[in-house]
């Protein structure tokens, strides 16, 4: 099995290749653990590239971005024309993953099965954040590792099977951070604000920030946002603080990932294995 993870090797460039990928004369090349729900980096200066028979956007010194869904099982196709004619590719067939089941109660049953009168809200909340995970923007910030946003403990995992109550949910898509409320969170890299909710039915405090080339960072259950819409964040910047609003047992931050709508784990992209503690 290839490692859970590529190391920070040095500015906007995540470390060497898995060995399979190496070749002197190639100008095609993806990094990143390659394994389900994983984003991939890829770079192919000069060329234009296509996943999957889509083309997608490419920086100009070469960069470009794709993820690998959770249950993914088929190969991604990848592939680069180079201003020369020549043409490279890669099937990327991903490393598969073994996901948790998790099981949480205690929770207001309100949130587990919404009544009537608030289900055309969370849908409307719902579309706002699929819009804003649409943008397709030149910024290349998912191009180097992130760093955790928040200090504490690691307290649920990407993928994992949810049972709320007793009742049997939609996968956990992201990663929770268990923290004090008014724990700061901090923007794990450079982007601009897509989206910042102070009070969703779910999800309480939720903001979105863009990295770039459809990447995006979701943080949810915010006690205070920090930041607006159009706001531009550099790594480090405060961008709000835990807390337990929404669909929650207790203080800390849901912290996720996508590539447009293909949701992504977070901690496959970070330059440590897990936050530092409080």
């Amino acid at each position: 099995m290839m490692p859970r993870r590529a190391v920070l090797a040095g500015g906007c460039a995540f470390a060497a290749l898995p060995t399979f990928l190496r070749a002197d004369a190639m100008r095609l090349t993806l990094t990143g653990p390659l394994e389900q729900g994983s984003l991939v980096v890829g770079t192919a200066k000069g060329a234009s590239v296509t996943v999957d028979g889509a083309a997608v956007q490419v920086s100009p010194d070469g960069f470009f971005a794709f993820g690998l869904a959770y249950d993914q099982t088929k190969a991604t196709a990848v592939a680069a024309k180079f201003a020369d004619g020549k043409i490279e590719s890669r099937d990327v067939a991903p490393v598969l993953r073994h996901y948790d089941i998790q099981r949480i109660n205690g929770l207001p049953q309100k949130f587990v099965t919404p009544p009537p009168e608030v289900v055309a809200r969370i849908a409307r909340e719902n579309a706002l954040v699929g819009e804003a995970r649409k943008r397709d923007t030149p910024a290349v910030a998912f191009a180097a590792p992130f760093d955790w946003p928040a200090k504490g403990i690691l307290s649920g995992t990407f993928g994992s099977q949810r049972i709320d109550n007793g009742t049997a949910m939609a996968p956990h898509f992201g990663v929770d951070i268990a923290a004090p409320d008014g724990t700061p969170i901090h923007a794990p890299a450079d982007g601009t604000v897509s989206l910042a909710e102070p009070d969703f039915y779910l999800t309480g405090g939720t903001t979105l920030l863009d990295h770039g080339h459809g990447v995006s960072t979701t943080y949810i259950h915010q006690s205070e946002l920090r930041v607006k819409v159009g706001d531009t964040v550099k790594r480090g910047d405060l961008i709000g603080l835990v807390g337990h609003k929404g669909r929650a047992t207790g203080p800390h931050l849901h912290w996720g990932m996508n590539w447009f709508q293909v949701r992504l784990d977070p901690s496959r992209s970070t330059a440590a294995p897990a936050p530092a503690k409080a």
